[in-house]
């Protein structure tokens, strides 16, 4: 490949572990695939949240608290606004229902069948006391450096 040349890649580095965000990614990232583009999703922080199976994490007295209060698992995640208390995305899902959207269980899947490479940030989950094993199947371990090198050869990157 030439230096600037773009293959059909895109690339998503999704920071937020809130619902309508996460949504968003994972929506926008199937589209791209099935523009039989090549994807990658990176997940840190926050973001790791959906990626992860929903079991309480962390080995310190820190981190475990941490995993208490953060709770991972795609159908743990609440929206970024009026989640009040877990409601709120119970009323989320409840719509997406309603209007025969689909499921973030099914997005998470989708993705998967389509082949979009899922990326776990493993300095993120070193500060945040996740394990390779608090991880859904199929996700990969990676740094920094594995988003560069595929968000430097995309068509378009987006931060999430």
């Amino acid at each position: 490949m030439e230096e600037n040349e773009v293959n059909d890649q895109a690339s998503f580095a999704v920071f937020s572990g809130d619902m309508d965000k996460v949504m968003g990614a994972f929506i926008m990232a199937i589209g791209a695939a099935t523009f039989d583009m090549d994807v990658t999703m990176f997940f840190a922080f926050w973001g790791l949240k959906p990626i992860q199976k929903g079991n309480l994490t962390g080995k310190t007295f820190f981190e475990r608290l941490l995993g208490l209060m953060n709770r991972g698992g795609i159908e743990n995640i609440g929206p970024s606004r009026l989640n009040f208390g877990g409601l709120g995305r119970w009323l989320f899902k409840k719509m997406m229902k309603n209007n025969d959207a689909y499921s973030m269980s099914e997005l998470l899947k989708q993705a998967q069948e389509l082949g979009i490479n899922l990326i776990a940030c493993q300095m993120s989950m070193d500060v945040m006391g996740i394990t390779i094993d608090d991880l859904i199947d199929g996700v990969e371990i990676g740094g920094v450096g594995d988003y560069i090198d595929s968000a430097s050869d995309s068509k378009f990157s987006l931060f999430i």
